[in-house]
């Protein structure tokens, strides 16, 4: 029996979400190559990459469950249908999207290659594992190699001719960049000589691309902090001294390859300054904690839709002779609507995020560049947050709705489930993310991000008071008050780290309910009276009413202190 496909995406809410996006017609006026994103282009593009995902993706996710990849013969093999579909959809130019016009790419928004990769994420987030570090490699790529890497790397990058990896993680150390051993040595010929082994490393190995480049962190002799260095797999023909050790047995993500990789003498060309890798590679790891949330929001809108078409379909109960929809019932209705709000209010938020990073890169107003990049910094650790833990819940609460159905393989949903949990884990957990949020942007930047943040949501909360929405503007605002009140407590704890960091978690949760309050506010301004903007304001007033309770357990949560957790003392 073959499974129920996932439902094509409805790209009337993402065209009303990019129409009233703040920020994007300045972007369009201050970069030449933006102003081609037109909302009819737009449309265009996503029409396409919806038809793309539905009729091509799909097929790879089903072949991933039941054609898992292999090593043999020291390489990566996939399931047949997948070398194809990637062939389709880099020549469709679907990796240049957001990428400089000067070295081949579209040169549009950011936002768009989110929406995009949106879409694509909904049919198989596995497929996106390769585009994704791809796309990130040739912005690092950019940023910090010679002349002739560029010119030999980024235009095979783009075009999928070449792939590309992020290698930092090793055993032992995993997240903990100080205690990582792999070693690079200076050649007389200007190359280093890398040795060490990688793990959790994401199409380490495949036969989709003809060569693969790992960026990757090591250790030098003569630097304090660990270097970057790009380590292809193979240099004219010949093997680079790169090897496979093995591939993960994992819970979810089949078509992905997940391997751990040895470097043997590797050669490897050092990217930027010695001693700057991890600095530099963050240009690589912001875009794809970016990406996370894209994916997660991807395979949350599936989960969704998957349920609300179910509901509508399956009968059962009532009063009546014959059964009702079960969306007629109250509970469902709760959890229908729990879904497609979340979704919503997402969505808001990451596409938000997406334009502010933009308006960091190219805004010409230095001020009001500075200020953009401050708060796509903040927004970063939620949006990463958010898109994996959405991911989950959605797919749970879907599985829940579906009932017994839900939890068979005749259903997407037990995949999305098992696919989505990894998103909380990888790019930095969500205590890491937490950490960040605390250490870096509320305290060494001292909330700069935070004040501009709370600056945009008074505004919204401002329009919403003049429309008339005093009850909506008045539960905003103690949304607001809770992040303000909490933050300022948290600052004051710089000499007590430790009392901090036990409520870090709920601090980032915190601060994820106002960012999607502040999209709640914006979506209720949502100009017009087509079905789609009606649901969208629906969905926003729905979704708020439900984030002043969570807010507030959360506040109380990240000024518990630390002294509750010498409980455990006892586990010993």
């Amino acid at each position: 029996m073959s499974r129920a496909p996932v439902p094509a995406a409805d790209i009337g809410p993402i065209e009303a979400q990019l129409a009233m996006l703040p920020g994007l017609d300045r972007l369009r006026s201050i970069v030449p190559s933006f102003a081609e994103a037109s909302g009819d282009t737009v449309a265009a593009i996503l029409g396409e990459a919806a038809a793309f995902a539905a009729e091509q993706l799909e097929g790879v996710n089903q072949a991933g469950e039941h054609m898992p990849p292999r090593l043999l013969d020291g390489c990566v093999r996939l399931a047949p249908v997948h070398r194809g579909v990637w062939q389709s959809y880099a020549s469709a130019g679907w990796m240049t999207l957001d990428l400089p016009v000067a070295h081949g790419g579209q040169g549009l928004p950011l936002v768009v290659a989110i929406a995009a990769q949106e879409i694509f994420d909904r049919h198989c987030a596995a497929f996106g594992m390769l585009p994704v570090p791809s796309r990130s490699a040739a912005r690092l790529i950019d940023a910090f190699a010679p002349d002739d890497l560029k010119a030999q790397w980024l235009p095979r990058l783009m075009f999928g001719e070449w792939g590309a990896t992020i290698c930092i993680s090793e055993v032992g150390a995993g997240s903990d960049a100080g205690r990582m051993r792999t070693l690079a040595v200076p050649r007389d010929d200007g190359t280093w000589s890398v040795t060490g082994e990688k793990q959790w490393i994401s199409f380490g190995s495949h036969d989709l691309t003809e060569r693969i480049g790992h960026c990757l962190l090591a250790r030098t002799e003569g630097a304090k902090g660990l270097s970057l260095f790009l380590v292809p797999s193979e240099i004219g023909g010949a093997s680079n001294g790169v090897f496979v050790r093995g591939l993960e047995r994992k819970l979810g993500l089949h078509s992905s390859p997940t391997c751990a990789m040895g470097f043997e003498g590797a050669t490897g060309f050092l990217l930027g300054e010695e001693g700057r890798g991890l600095q530099q590679m963050f240009v690589m790891i912001a875009n794809m904690r970016m990406a996370v949330g894209a994916m997660g929001l991807g395979m949350a809108g599936a989960a969704a839709d998957i349920a609300l078409a179910y509901a509508r379909d399956r009968r059962q109960g009532g009063n009546g002779p014959e059964p009702v929809p079960i969306i007629d019932h109250a509970d469902v209705q709760r959890m229908v609507l729990d879904m497609q709000s979340d979704v919503e209010m997402a969505r808001a938020l990451i596409y938000a995020a997406a334009v502010e990073t933009d308006l960091g890169r190219h805004e010409g107003d230095a001020e009001r560049g500075r200020e953009s990049a401050a708060l796509a910094q903040w927004l970063l650790p939620i949006v990463k947050t958010l898109g994996g833990e959405l991911a989950f819940d959605t797919a749970s609460t879907a599985m829940q709705l579906l009932g017994g159905a839900g939890y068979t393989a005749d259903w997407p949903v037990e995949q999305l489930l098992r696919d989505a949990r990894v998103l909380p884990i990888f790019e930095g957990t969500t205590g890491m993310q937490a950490i960040d949020l605390l250490h870096r942007r509320l305290w060494k930047e001292g909330g700069e991000g935070l004040r501009i943040f709370v600056g945009h949501f008074d505004e919204a909360i401002g329009r919403l008071e003049e429309m008339g929405e005093r009850h909506e503007a008045g539960e905003a605002k103690v949304i607001l008050a809770l992040l303000i009140r909490t933050a300022d407590r948290l600052k004051l704890m710089t000499a007590r780290p430790r009392e901090a960091e036990a409520g870090a978690t709920a601090f980032l949760a915190l601060a994820t309910d106002a960012a999607l309050g502040w999209s709640a506010a914006r979506l209720l301004a949502v100009p017009g009276d087509g079905p789609v903007e009606r649901r969208l304001r629906a969905l926003a007033g729905y979704g708020l009413a439900r984030l002043g309770a969570r807010a507030r357990l959360h506040a109380e949560q990240a000024l518990a202190g630390a002294a509750r957790l010498e409980a455990v003392a006892t586990l010993a």
